[in-house]
């Protein structure tokens, strides 16, 4: 149930996916759902739960941006494993309890995130690369802005990486990127 419920929230947002369709999909009958979760909103936490702690556990910190950003570049966010930011996309505005997952999660990105840096600030550049992420993520996946939308994920990432290098001080040199000196940048 967890897995199809992931799969229709990332296609379709939280307003949009009912029991029913969740139900469907995994093959089983809407009171198990019930049963289980208690309510379509407490399954959606779990999802959202889930699909970050799984990315969150399974990628290095220096590593996770990156996984983050390729997750949503890749496919548009429908692959299982890297819909946890698609989710989010797709159902922020939904109402205050998804505002709460959404907040939850976010800040258990934002720790990781902010342990890449040794700036006094490491935690607002945290919120700032999460920012810009979620950013990316809404104009590809949710807008459908081109030419983002349709750009090759190798030469996104490989922009973006570059330009977070300068925020986080933590991040791996991409290939061809020389370093980047943190302490002058204009942040």
């Amino acid at each position: 149930m967890l897995e199809a419920a992931s799969a229709l929230f990332a296609e379709r947002g939280y307003e949009r996916t009912t029991v029913r369709d969740i139900a469907d999909r995994a093959g089983a009958n809407q009171a198990l759902l019930f049963r289980y979760f208690g309510s379509k909103r407490a399954l959606f936490g779990e999802v959202v739960a889930h699909d970050g702690e799984e990315q969150m556990r399974s990628t290095p910190p220096d590593e996770l941006l990156e996984a983050a950003l390729r997750g949503v570049l890749a496919h548009r966010g429908r692959e299982p494993g890297s819909r946890a930011l698609a989710t989010l996309l797709r159902s922020v505005g939904s109402g205050d309890e998804i505002g709460t997952a959404v907040r939850s999660i976010s800040d258990d990105y934002a720790r990781v995130l902010a342990s890449l840096s040794s700036a006094d600030n490491r935690a607002l550049r945290a919120d700032l690369a999460l920012s810009w992420m979620l950013g990316i993520g809404m104009m590809r996946v949710v807008v459908g802005k081109e030419p983002l939308a349709d750009a090759d994920p190798d030469e996104v990432c490989a922009l973006v990486m570059v330009a977070l290098g300068t925020l986080l001080d933590g991040l791996p040199e991409m290939p061809g990127q020389g370093s980047v000196n943190t302490e002058t940048s204009a942040l």
